[in-house]
């Protein structure tokens, strides 16, 4: 759902938030919960500003995977408070991107790279691309130098991005070979082995490979047994349609 992308605002944060009423924070939500690398970033604010800001992205992230609108909201009011840090600007980019915002989410996770220096949400920034028609944004993401400075977990989900926008572009082979790497090899063994199952399964299946799609999906299947994917419906409806796996 692509929208017209939007600068960030850097105004001076004031004591209204971004709707005129403050998002609802559950009684129990406590600055102490926030992951303790943000809350030393929060903590040079002064105090009770920075209390309401982490208490605010700990909402964020109660809400995110369940109410990501609400989540939203919980981010934009931190960031009324602080526009200047850098955790305030990913949490917004981050909720953004989770109700399809993508040109905001895009613009927040922009400012908070250019804030910190960080790479590390180089994967989300191009899916970002990707869900804004720009599939070719996207892959160039991956030559980036800032790339190598990603750790395994997130270089797998760059590679899973950057072959989703080859699939765009009608590069199926390309996307397959992008994923034949040494993570692929060793994704039997990682936590992050499910999702570049199912995303190689995906290329084959784009690439006219059935058979080898279905043998992926039934390997994703396997590494998933909370059914976080549907890679064993996949699977089945391949087999269903006489694309069984090749034996072996």
């Amino acid at each position: 759902m692509p929208r017209p992308q939007r600068t960030p605002s850097e105004r001076t944060p004031t004591n209204q938030p971004p709707s005129g009423t403050w998002p609802e924070l559950d009684p129990d939500v406590s600055a102490a919960e926030l992951d303790p690398d943000v809350r030393s970033e929060v903590a040079a604010l002064s105090g009770p500003v920075a209390d309401r800001v982490a208490r605010h992205l700990v909402m964020a992230g109660r809400l995110l995977d369940d109410e990501p609108a609400g989540a939203y909201q919980h981010a934009r009011a931190a960031r009324q408070l602080a526009p200047r840090v850098a955790a305030v600007r990913e949490a917004l980019g981050t909720t953004a991107y989770a109700t399809g915002a993508y040109a905001e989410a895009l613009a927040e996770l922009r400012t908070a790279r250019r804030i910190n220096g960080s790479p590390d949400f180089l994967a989300v920034m191009a899916d970002c691309e990707r869900g804004l028609g720009r599939p070719q944004r996207a892959i160039d993401m991956a030559g980036h130098p800032d790339a190598g400075r990603l750790d395994l977990p997130t270089r797998v989900e760059l590679l899973i991005v950057v072959s989703g926008a080859r699939r765009d572009l009608g590069l199926g082979e390309a996307a397959v070979v992008g994923l034949q790497g040494p993570e692929l090899r060793s994704a039997d063994r990682e936590p992050w082995g499910m999702r570049l199952q199912y995303a190689y399964a995906e290329a084959l299946l784009a690439a006219g490979r059935r058979r080898d799609a279905a043998r992926w999906f039934a390997r994703a299947a396997a590494a998933d047994p909370a059914g976080e994917t549907d890679a064993d419906e996949r699977q089945l409806r391949l087999a269903a349609q006489g694309d069984r796996p090749p034996p072996g």
